[in-house]
């Protein structure tokens, strides 16, 4: 079962870092657009329809990587301080109550609404270049697709976690700058100690 999970981690993984790039592809398109409207006098037509696709897209297809990593923000003054065993039990409510019905929704009419959107070749009306946005909209089922993936992952660790006690073992590739700044500061503190040690002798 943990072989599984991973895979699912990975997956989720897989599809949050390649849809990354979008911010690369972004950022590239505004700083172009800063450049030619303000030192050209030259605007494009496209910059804002760039950066509104590119952000949509990425705000969707990671988040199932930002939950594989535990990474979505949530106000867990109180939830960090709970033996693991009770927000195992609070998550799995949360995710049987909310996450599925929502992102179920989510994906059964998303499908159809994707569908129509091509049937039809739809175009914004808020751009000046008629952009298409059908692929994008393609995007929404997709993506509630992998959050359900990854929510089944979540499932089962809470369902271990109720039974071991303990938090079953995930993916890390990113620490929380609470996290580094902890760590930091154990490690200074140990080699002061060790120095001041060292001096006593």
């Amino acid at each position: 079962m943990e072989k599984l999970l991973l895979f699912i981690d990975r997956l989720s993984a897989g599809v949050g870092k390649a849809f990354g790039w979008c911010i690369i592809i972004m950022t590239l398109g505004t700083c172009y657009e800063v450049f030619v409207r303000y030192v050209l006098s030259d605007p494009t037509n496209w910059a804002f329809d760039l950066s509104y696709f590119m952000y949509g897209a990425l705000f969707m297809m990671a988040g199932a990587y930002t939950l594989s990593r535990n990474g979505h923000v949530r106000g867990d003054v109180i939830y960090r301080m709970m033996p693991p065993r009770v927000q195992a039990s609070i998550d799995l409510t949360l995710f049987i109550l909310f996450f599925i019905p929502g992102f179920g929704a989510l994906l059964w009419y998303g499908i159809p609404y994707a569908q129509i959107s091509w049937a039809i070749h739809e175009v914004s009306i808020y751009s000046p270049t008629g952009a298409p946005v059908y692929p994008h909209k393609t995007l929404i089922p997709i993506a509630a697709f992998f959050m359900l993936l990854q929510c089944f992952a979540e499932i089962v660790r809470c369902v271990i976690c109720i039974r071991d006690g303990m938090w079953p073992q995930r993916l890390h590739d990113v620490e929380e700058m609470e996290s580094a700044i902890l760590a930091e500061a154990a490690d200074r503190k140990r080699i002061e100690e060790e120095l001041h040690v060292g001096a006593a002798r």
